[in-house]
């Protein structure tokens, strides 16, 4: 049992407030369902109330404090200060830590730790920074940044090519397990991902993946360097709503000009390209009737959520 009370599920019936479920709050808000329960129990920012089967639901306050709390959050304060702060109606202190400053200060540690191969340290910062900031936030201003500095290294710094396969592993197994522990009763469009043919960089998918998977929907990864001409089958199989490609590195020029036009008229659903690929051949991806996402990761979610619900309304 959490160490805190909750209103039950009857007491709530009788107030006129609408009240909204874990998985609700956290497509509204950004902030995942792992760490709103930590807010809850730990820093008593929120109080939902509970059903007779235990599932929390939550206010339209709740919501506001926490969308106040990641703002106060993005100006550089712990949880804990600014569940203070919200819960009691405080002023904002004054010589709050500039984000910029505070993120800078995140990355710069990353790439110490990484340019030694220093992975207790790494995960230590990593871990720091997700303790006190939602998952959303630290992918935004930490793991993204870095790993296109670290993109940018590798074609001056000695051996900046290992710093990136090191960071780039880490990333790997951590964004995996979140991935794997994920949970299974998502209702959404199911996405069939996979990295383009040559492309070995998985951060992406996987990133861009749990992502969706916050935004309820549901999927089946592929991997790495994955063959064209094998997801018509693959889609069919797996009754998948569309297909999200990845690409960060620049393909051979077949794959674009030849292989994606071949699959897009293969097949009945939607062909999206994410990336930094889907940017740089912006044109010749929609010529092969591919829609590119570019590599925003909130923007293609917008993008995704826009061609589905239209392609859902013609189909009925």
């Amino acid at each position: 049992m959490d160490d805190i009370v909750h209103k039950t599920y009857s007491e709530a019936e009788e107030e006129p407030s609408e009240f909204f479920p874990i998985r609700t709050v956290s497509a509204l808000t950004g902030v995942n369902s792992v760490t709103l329960r930590a807010w809850e129990r730990r820093y008593n920012l929120i109080t939902p109330i509970r059903t007779p089967s235990g599932h929390r639901l939550y206010s339209q306050e709740d919501i506001d404090k926490i969308n106040k709390a990641i703002g106060l959050l993005e100006k550089g304060m712990s949880i804990s200060q600014a569940g203070q702060i919200i819960n009691n109606q405080l002023k904002i202190p004054e010589g709050i830590q500039d984000s910029t400053e505070i993120w800078k200060s995140y990355r710069e540690r990353i790439m110490e730790a990484v340019m030694v191969f220093d992975e207790v340290l790494l995960d230590e910062i990593y871990q720091q920074a997700l303790s006190f900031h939602p998952v959303q936030t630290v992918t935004r201003m930490l793991i993204i940044p870095s790993l296109r500095e670290l993109g940018t290294r590798w074609k001056y710094a000695e051996g900046g090519v290992a710093e990136e396969h090191f960071f780039s592993v880490f990333l790997r197994n951590k964004l995996g397990a979140r991935f794997h522990h994920r949970s299974r009763n998502n209702t959404g469009p199911k996405l069939l991902g996979a990295c383009l043919p040559h492309e070995t960089h998985e951060t992406g998918l996987l990133l861009f993946a749990l992502a969706a998977d916050e935004q309820n929907y549901r999927q089946v990864l592929l991997g790495a360097s994955m063959p064209l001409q094998e997801l018509p089958v693959a889609a069919k199989r797996a009754n998948a709503d569309a297909i999200v490609l990845s690409g960060k590195t620049e393909p051979p020029l077949r794959v674009l000009e030849t292989e994606l036009p071949y699959l897009t008229k293969q097949i009945e659903i939607p062909v999206f390209v994410g990336g930094d690929v889907s940017s740089q051949f912006n044109d010749i991806v929609v010529q092969a009737n591919a829609i590119p996402l570019g590599t925003n990761i909130d923007k293609s979610l917008q993008k995704l959520d826009h061609h589905l619900k239209n392609r859902h309304s013609e189909d009925n």
